[in-house]
């Protein structure tokens, strides 16, 4: 169990942070509109949310780094193969362990350089503008997403190793439908 969640932490986090992100916009947006409303308007405009359009940008910056990390592990991470898919043999082998290993190395650089900005944030008394948090809450994603996504970069280039494939998404493939064939759909006189 605790091994499928670590597998997956990517998409545990963006889960949870998007419900969450979601359920803060609809509270302020109902609560915009109770703002409005005659009898109801005295107790709404008592109650502030300002925070809730900061907390939610901050969410957004967070899933975005996991997103990252969450793209890299499942091979629909942005990247140029134009010139990898000419080549063929050791030389798409060797071109394909390059970028990756780049992408690993750069990651972990910026994962690196973000620690050292958070420990320095946390050692003043920087807080956000509406929620009053410290800044280097905030900013904790940058080393956090960035090492994730490095260690994600490494676990290709080992699955690489091993089998000579890249994570692939297929961007026909819709996880819990059942491929349908149209003979089938034609005998069941769904399709006319």
């Amino acid at each position: 169990m605790i091994n499928r969640f670590l597998n997956h932490i990517e998409e545990w986090i963006i889960a949870f942070l998007m419900g969450t992100a979601t359920l803060v916009i609809f509270f302020a947006v109902v609560h915009r509109f109770l703002s409005g409303v005659p009898f109801i308007q005295d107790y709404a405009v008592q109650l502030h949310v300002s925070w809730a359009q900061e907390l939610c940008i901050f969410m957004f910056v967070w899933m975005a780094k996991f997103g990252a990390a969450y793209g890299v592990r499942t091979g629909i991470h942005v990247g140029v193969d134009v010139i990898i898919r000419k080549l063929t043999g050791k030389n798409k082998s060797a071109l394909i362990l390059f970028g990756l290993l780049a992408g690993a190395l750069f990651t972990g650089i910026v994962g690196t350089l973000g620690t050292r900005f958070v420990w320095e944030m946390s050692h003043t008394d920087q807080v956000s503008a509406d929620l009053e948090v410290p800044m280097w809450i905030v900013y904790l994603c940058v080393p956090l997403g960035s090492y994730l996504m490095s260690y994600r970069f490494l676990q290709v280039v080992v699955s690489f190793l091993k089998t000579g494939e890249l994570p692939h998404h297929d961007h026909g493939f819709v996880e819990g439908i059942e491929d349908v064939n149209a003979d089938d759909l034609v005998a069941s006189g769904a399709r006319k």
